[in-house]
């Protein structure tokens, strides 16, 4: 029995168990529960503390057994104490006794028997002391709990606790941080656990451990710990001094396992760069697509891959080639060729990567020098020149893309880098999407370019192939095809000699595009000579016109005209307007003059249709025009013969007194800095300057 509880054995020499003083005061007095039992086990005395055990007044103990008054659990730990020291002749100490009373409160006892002797008989009984011990016994409980709870904690948060000296030696066992990564006792303490961090964390977190003893103030850092698997866990740490009269007495810290934090924001981390890259991919593709998209020609196509090559791929070096399958070769479209190369040609039997990828038709990556020298040597290519290109190139990785349009080759990419490259499956992916794309572009354009060639035959085929040459008047006429759709226009010019004599001539526009504008064009252009053959005043032949118009055209199809007839040698003439700009007469002196006149209603509607008086004197130059020359997306009309009457006191004597010359000037004036939308057709009526021989 503790020494707070047991109680010394009683001395037996001169002890007279009768003495009613002895007796009165162990009742009475006594803080401890006493009982004294017979031989046979019965109940001869009780004091009042001990009725605290049993819930039973005083009297009835008396002369009974416990079996008779006690529950069944404290009758027999009673009976078990009584027989052994009947047995033993020894006392029984410290044996620990839980009681219920009747309002169910519990209280714990610790009870001691011992053998009672009497003189010359012997033993007469045994006597039980018990001290209550339910205070001692909850804190016992409460702090008992209290741990639970905070190892409970602990543990629920994946803390390794642990203790240091002031010096910050480990001196006391941190069994989870051992079960973690495995090291024995001996190798854990004093400074042993710098061992278990990762060796790159590990200067950082010594030099930071010392400085927080030296300040004595908290310890925060992280580090890496290697785990018994031989891994590596992300602990966050922390560690506080514990401080008694001043003076640091111990370090308590806590390890916090962070590792799945830590992954979880590594995987945000590349979920987040996956995501922002395939955002990258596709703004680059749908801006690759949109560029090609506005690309009609083949060599628009071709500025516009190497153009993506260089900003959305980051590639060195860019190269298109299409395929000539009578010839079985590639024709490099972009000028510099090729470092594995001689010339703008390309055989498919030569191994490369362009030609690789048309022939599996499929891509070809390179990610480095050793990557391509592999690819090359399996698909038979010669091992000499392979490291003779390597060795004078100043390339790294290599991308060949093909071409494909419905199964069938047009051609190759290839894009080339100065540093190796690492391709993933996504970039790919990306790759083939951009060369499906450019594979549309350049189909659509190679189909443009001859649909075009195709289209400007035909609307040509429908002008005269020349002009009257008169003496006295000299015409000259420029046309400028504005099908950026491969339709047909409907703009038209002409000129011929009448039965007096005298030149007519004509520029008209017949608005949209396609076959039935240059049939409704061709139309027109025939009746107008017939028409002006047969009775010439332009009056006339506009209202003829007009009855031929409503005849044989629709009624939503808008057709205008300006047409004069010119007297050789003279320039008297007369004009006649169907909703078409003025004639512009331009002065040897480069004095530019708007005609202003009536400009009438399109053909076909129903006006008087009136003629004016137009000269050309010797010298001048009259220039009728369709309004693709002066009006366009970004310059309204008004703006366009303003300017068109202000570029000609630009243009030199040599300019002015040649018609052709000055159409050209006129034209490229008029188009420098603007985007051709429409056809634009131009008809010059010059009357040279008279001389003494005239």
């Amino acid at each position: 029995m503790s020494a707070e509880t047991s109680v010394p054995r009683p001395r037996e020499s001169g002890l007279d168990i009768s003495d009613s003083d002895l007796f009165r005061g162990l009742m009475s007095e006594a803080p401890f529960a006493f009982a004294f039992f017979d031989a046979s086990g019965r109940f001869v005395r009780v004091n009042a503390t001990f009725t605290e055990m049993t819930g039973h007044p005083v009297d009835r103990h008396l002369d009974r057994l416990p079996a008779e008054l006690l529950p069944a659990d404290l009758t027999a730990a009673i009976e078990a104490a009584l027989r052994r020291v009947g047995e033993d002749g020894l006392p029984v100490t410290d044996q620990r006794i839980r009681t219920r009373a009747e309002n169910d409160d519990t209280r714990h006892w610790a009870v001691s028997f011992f053998p009672m002797r009497g003189g010359e008989n012997g033993d007469v009984g045994v006597a039980m002391f018990g001290v209550d011990l339910t205070e001692q016994q909850m804190s016992r409980e409460l702090l008992q709990r209290s741990e639970e709870r905070y190892r409970s904690l602990v543990e629920s948060q994946q803390q390794l606790v642990w203790i240091t000296s002031p010096s910050g030696a480990v001196a006391e066992d941190a069994p989870q941080w051992r079960a973690i990564t495995g090291q024995g006792l001996e190798e854990y303490l004093t400074h042993g656990w710098l061992e278990a961090v990762h060796p790159d964390d590990r200067p950082g977190a010594e030099e930071a451990w010392r400085e927080a003893l030296r300040g004595r103030t908290m310890f925060e850092w992280s580090y890496r710990v290697r785990t018994r698997a031989s891994g590596y866990r992300h602990f966050e740490v922390r560690a506080v001094p514990i401080m008694r009269h001043g003076r640091v007495v111990e370090w308590v810290g806590a390890n916090t396992d962070v590792t799945p934090q830590r992954e979880a924001e590594e995987m945000r981390g590349r979920l987040t760069d996956q995501l922002g890259a395939a955002a990258l991919r596709t703004a680059r593709l749908q801006g690759a697509t949109a560029m090609l998209a506005e690309a009609l020609t083949v060599e628009q196509v071709v500025q516009v891959i190497i153009d993506v090559g260089r900003t959305a791929l980051a590639a060195d070096h860019s190269a298109v080639a299409l395929l000539d399958p009578e010839r079985g070769t590639l024709k490099l479209s972009n000028s510099g060729g090729l470092p594995d190369v001689t010339g703008d040609e390309i055989d498919l039997s030569h191994s490369n990567v362009m030609t690789m990828a048309v022939n599996s038709r499929r891509p070809v990556f390179a990610e480095s020098p050793e990557s391509l020298r592999a690819q090359l040597v399996d698909a038979g290519a010669d091992e000499a020149r392979i490291a003779d290109f390597l060795a004078h190139t100043d390339e790294r990785a290599w991308v060949g893309l093909p071409l494909l349009a419905a199964g069938r080759a047009l051609g190759a990419l290839r894009f080339s880098f100065l540093r190796s490259q690492k391709i993933s499956q996504e970039d790919g992916v990306f790759y083939e999407a951009l060369a499906g794309q450019c594979a549309l572009a350049v189909e659509r354009a190679t189909l443009f370019e001859r649909e075009h060639r195709t289209a400007e035959t035909l609307q040509r085929s429908l002008l005269p192939e020349r002009l009257p040459d008169v003496a006295g008047l000299k015409l000259a006429k420029l046309f400028l095809s504005g099908s950026r759709h491969v339709q047909v226009g409907g703009d038209w010019y002409d000129g011929f000699v009448l039965q007096d004599g005298r030149v007519a001539a004509v520029v008209g526009d017949v608005m949209g595009k396609g076959v039935k504008a240059a049939a409704g064009m061709g139309r027109i252009r025939n009746a107008m000579r017939a028409l002006a053959l047969t009775n010439p005043p332009p009056a006339a032949v506009l209202t003829g016109l007009d009855r031929v118009f409503e005849a044989t055209e629709e009624e939503e199809q808008v057709t205008t005209l300006a047409y004069m007839v010119v007297e050789p040698g003279t320039g008297e003439g007369t004009l006649a307007l169907a909703g078409h700009p003025p004639p512009l007469l331009v002065s040897p002196q480069g004095t530019a003059i708007l005609h202003e006149t009536e400009p009438g209603t399109p053909l076909g509607w129903a006006t008087s249709r009136k003629q004016f008086r137009f000269c050309v004197p010797p010298g001048h130059t009259a220039v009728l025009y369709s309004d693709g020359l002066v009006e366009n997306r970004r310059r309204g009309l008004d703006a366009g013969l303003r300017e068109l009457a202000a570029v000609v006191s630009e243009a030199s004597q040599e300019v002015l007194s040649n018609p052709s010359m000055l159409l050209d000037f006129l034209v490229e004036r008029m188009l420098g800095g603007y985007e051709q939308d429409d056809d634009v057709t131009v008809l010059a009526v010059h009357v040279p300057p008279t001389t003494k021989s005239d």
